[in-house]
């Protein structure tokens, strides 16, 4: 590694003790209706870093992990995770042997894919660990309900397959109220009878984020929740969630300029004023997206100041006014917010977009990421 890439021009820090503090949160709530926690660090932990995330989480009271590919959870078992760890989307020439070989739970959504693992547990000697997923109306993976009863029968069959869960995920459940979040859960009762039926006694695991925070009866036997674990809420409602994530960089360059000058390519905003510009390296190859430009405000020294001009794909243009920031002055593009600075939020509502997106776009080669709080 080159010393430029030790240096803090593109810096994403990550506070492990808000990952913990917001995992205790959500593990209270799902205590309080007998649930225990799976903490979701799928995509490197929403761009955190999967298993340093993963490691705060479980200080913080989860109990269970879940990544969405055999890779994700493998990577997390050679990181020397040991506890109960799901991954629930494959390709079809996936082949299932490892994942029975490291103890990790899989998801089915249908008769084939139920056949894959069993021939798995067959090769390997390994008993599989199943959950069985009903498509409750999201339409994407999922056993269609008129489906579900072969395979629920075909499960119950197999003798190398233990049906440890069922599960599903809700659609709507960030709009608390929506009429989709009743019906789902109607479905998915209908599917747990019929699963009963079969001879099977499966947990039950559907509430996500949303669903924990606002939908204590939909808790059953485990939650998920995922980017709440981050601290961003999926909900319109207060909660003591405290984001992780600080994108960072500096001030590498001032320069006054008179009124009349124009900033960056294209020449979109021009100075009504003489003022100082302060040159920050990062840009959209580092994960500040270009539909901020004339919409993006930065905290620096102690303030919220404008970008002005396109954001660039390797550096963006501070209006300071009459102020001139010293040389390598952190600039903090989003935060936590809580001094008033920018927030991944306040980016993805400026440009028609959700949080997930922000955070997980940080993960970045030219993005160097780095731990404060917890065994850091």
């Amino acid at each position: 590694m080159t010393e430029q890439q030790h240096t803090n021009r593109a810096l994403v820090t990550v506070d492990l003790d808000a990952i913990r503090r917001n995992v205790a949160l959500l593990s209270a709530r799902a205590a309080a209706s007998g649930a225990e926690t799976m903490a979701i660090v799928k995509a490197d932990g929403y761009g955190h870093g999967a298993a340093e995330v993963a490691r705060a989480a479980l200080r913080g009271g989860a109990t269970w992990l879940g990544a969405c590919s055999l890779n994700e959870a493998l990577d997390l078992r050679a990181a020397g995770i040991d506890v109960p760890l799901f991954s629930w989307l494959e390709t079809p020439d996936t082949d299932f042997a490892p994942a029975l070989e490291a103890g990790i739970d899989v998801s089915v959504s249908s008769a084939a894919e139920l056949a894959r693992v069993a021939d798995a547990a067959a090769r390997t000697g390994r008993r599989a660990r199943v959950h069985l997923k009903i498509d409750t109306g999201l339409s994407r993976n999922g056993c269609p309900a008129d489906l579900w009863p072969a395979l629920v029968k075909a499960a119950a069959a197999e003798p190398d397959v233990d049906v440890i869960a069922m599960w599903s995920h809700l659609a709507a459940a960030d709009e608390p109220g929506d009429p989709s979040i009743d019906r789902q859960a109607e479905r998915f009762a209908d599917a747990y009878a019929l699963a009963r039926e079969a001879g099977l006694n499966p947990l039950r695991h559907l509430a996500n984020s949303a669903a924990t925070l606002t939908r204590s009866d939909l808790h059953f036997d485990l939650v998920r929740p995922g980017i709440a674990v981050y601290g961003l809420n999926p909900v319109p409602q207060h909660e003591e969630l405290t984001p992780a994530m600080t994108f960072s960089s500096q001030v590498v360059l001032t320069k006054r300029v008179a009124a009349g000058e124009s900033v960056s390519y294209g020449l979109t905003w021009t100075a009504s004023e003489d003022t100082t510009l302060a040159l920050v390296p990062v840009g959209y190859a580092d994960g500040v997206p270009r539909t901020l430009s004339g919409r993006l405000d930065v905290w620096l020294d102690g303030r919220r100041r404008p970008v002005r001009g396109r954001v660039c794909m390797d550096q963006l243009v501070v209006d300071c006014g009459d102020d001139e920031p010293a040389l390598g002055t952190e600039v903090v593009l989003f935060g936590t917010g809580s001094e008033g600075g920018p927030t991944a939020r306040e980016w993805a509502d400026r440009i028609g977009t959700i949080d997930y997106e922000i955070v997980t776009g940080m993960y970045r080669p030219r993005v160097r990421r780095v731990y404060t709080g917890g065994e850091s």
